[in-house]
């Protein structure tokens, strides 16, 4: 028995619960690999999905040349430069894309087009003080209702994780990276 889906045959969007607010945090690898698993969970049922890169730039990401094959239901955006921004003095092009990126987040929250959510890095933008934390929080309860939105990065804060409904951190145990191994296509990049 075959159980794959032939080229095309995405099935409608299904009626959904109402949207919940996921936050994959913590030190550990992962936070962006979970978030677009379940992007691809959600396009196969035919749902909406859009990914907000924060504080990346890089057109050469796999997620990036990904959404140019998953169809209209799929999107990606970044909001970032290309470069590492300094968390102890944050250029004010970092801090104006960040906010931009926030602006973009929250229309789409609102909007009741998108089912699904990506907020990619939002966590970090927070931390380094490129965004506020009351707009964070005021996305999250403005949102549409059946719109589920996901939050990735390091460090987040307790009035977050109060706000959430899903909260899941990565901890690391054991990594390549510390015998030397540096990012690799297709699998960190």
């Amino acid at each position: 028995m075959n159980n794959t889906q032939s080229e095309g045959q995405i099935p409608a969007p299904q009626k959904r619960a109402p949207g919940k607010v996921h936050i994959y945090t913590g030190h550990g690898k992962g936070k962006t690999t979970a978030a677009l698993g379940l992007a691809f969970r959600a396009a196969g049922h035919g749902f909406r999905v859009h990914i907000l890169h924060f504080m990346k730039n890089d057109p050469e990401y796999g997620e990036m040349r990904s959404a140019a094959r998953m169809g209209e239901n799929w999107h990606v955006e970044q909001w970032g430069r290309s470069c590492f921004v300094n968390k102890n003095n944050p250029a004010s092009e970092d801090i104006s894309l960040a906010q931009q990126g926030l602006e973009r987040a929250h229309a789409l929250a609102t909007g009741g087009d998108v089912d699904l959510l990506i907020l990619d890095e939002l966590i970090n933008a927070l931390d380094f003080n490129l965004v506020k934390p009351d707009e964070v929080l005021s996305l999250l309860e403005e949102r549409a209702p059946n719109t589920e939105i996901v939050l990735t990065g390091r460090n987040a804060t307790p009035q977050l994780i109060d706000a959430a409904d899903l909260v899941t951190e990565m901890r690391p145990i054991k990594h390549y990276y510390d015998t030397g191994t540096p990012a690799r296509v297709g699998i960190e990049s």
